[in-house]
């Protein structure tokens, strides 16, 4: 197989808020196409409401993967989702449709792209172990730590990643190779054979953090606080990454009395913009995209339509 005849492969990144979903939703409905989810926490069966998941009548309209699929006791690594995702695009091109990842999480759509090392899984306890001392020692302290056992790592991250931190300290202390060793062992070959159209929704930051401020409230309107009344009656573990999804930790503490609900949505929103602020700095960091759009709705459309039907070398222009 050529590069010219590989199956196309449409991904849809951007900040939370920024539309990704509807702009998929729309696209696929015109190219024939089915959605593969690229969200780390709309994967969750509990969370659908917090995390903006499409609607049963947005699913319905065209194909979507991966949206709901895993209990909220689960914790899905980027590896589990590549897994998933790789099975889920090859069945799409099989059966002559196009595949149209969509998600913020960058780290998804990285590994999709580029692959990632197969890496053995890490104890339970071990990862236990590095988060208490990491706990113990504090940011700075854990930083100097994992530099004994993986300087590369250590010298490419912040004292505040604790999450990336602690994985990195674990797989060193469960495997006797550092995860840089590990990294750089991974195949030059990318885990789907397709040419692949990248498209980065990134509106103008203040106006994403007004849609952000609207947003919060909406949800719990949809009944977003009767959503986590009913995750945190599963008694889970507070580090599961469902556990930590936007707005969550905050409406938790509402219901523990803890927080008062004026408080517990200033502090969701602000966890929320500070987010996008990561995303924003991440999607402009991994390279250039085939095209950005700086808006939002039906703006985004005409510009998406003409850049698609050139890569796809369709007839006719889409829309």
């Amino acid at each position: 197989m050529t590069p010219e005849t590989r199956p196309q492969v449409i991904l849809i990144a951007g900040p939370t808020a920024s539309g990704k979903s509807a702009v998929a939703l729309v696209l696929a409905g015109c190219l024939d196409g089915e959605i593969v989810n690229a969200d780390s926490m709309q994967i969750y069966r509990e969370l659908s409401v917090l995390t903006a998941r499409p609607s049963a009548r947005d699913m319905a309209r065209v194909p979507h993967h991966l949206y709901g699929i895993l209990g909220a006791a689960e914790a899905c690594s980027a590896g589990m989702w590549l897994d998933l995702a790789v099975a889920r695009i090859n069945d799409i091109h099989q059966r002559g449709r196009l595949a149209i990842v969509c998600g913020g999480t960058g780290l998804y759509l990285k590994v999709l792209g580029e692959g990632m090392a197969q890496i053995p899984e890490v104890p339970a306890a071990i990862v236990s172990e590095a988060e208490a001392l990491y706990r113990t020692l504090g940011g700075d302290g854990f930083l100097q730590r994992l530099a004994a056992l993986d300087a590369p790592s250590a010298a490419r991250l912040r004292p505040s990643d604790r999450q990336r931190l602690v994985r990195a300290f674990a797989v060193a202390q469960a495997t006797g190779k550092s995860l840089s060793d590990w990294q750089g062992e991974q195949s030059a070959e990318p885990p789907v054979a397709a040419r692949f159209f990248t498209l980065h929704l990134m509106p103008e930051r203040a106006a994403l953090y007004q849609k952000i401020e609207g947003r919060f409230e909406a949800m719990l309107e949809m009944g977003g606080l009767e959503e986590v009344r009913k995750l945190s009656e599963l008694s889970l573990n507070a580090s599961l990454p469902a556990m930590k999804a936007l707005g969550v930790p905050e409406l938790i503490a509402v219901l523990q009395g803890d927080l008062d609900m004026e408080a517990a949505l200033a502090r969701a929103k602000q966890t929320t913009r500070n987010l996008a602020k990561r995303q924003f700095t991440w999607f402009r960091n991994q390279g250039a995209a085939d095209l950005v759009l700086a808006d939002f709705g039906a703006n985004v459309y005409e510009p998406s339509f003409a850049a698609l039907s050139e890569f796809l070398k369709l007839k006719a222009p889409v829309g």
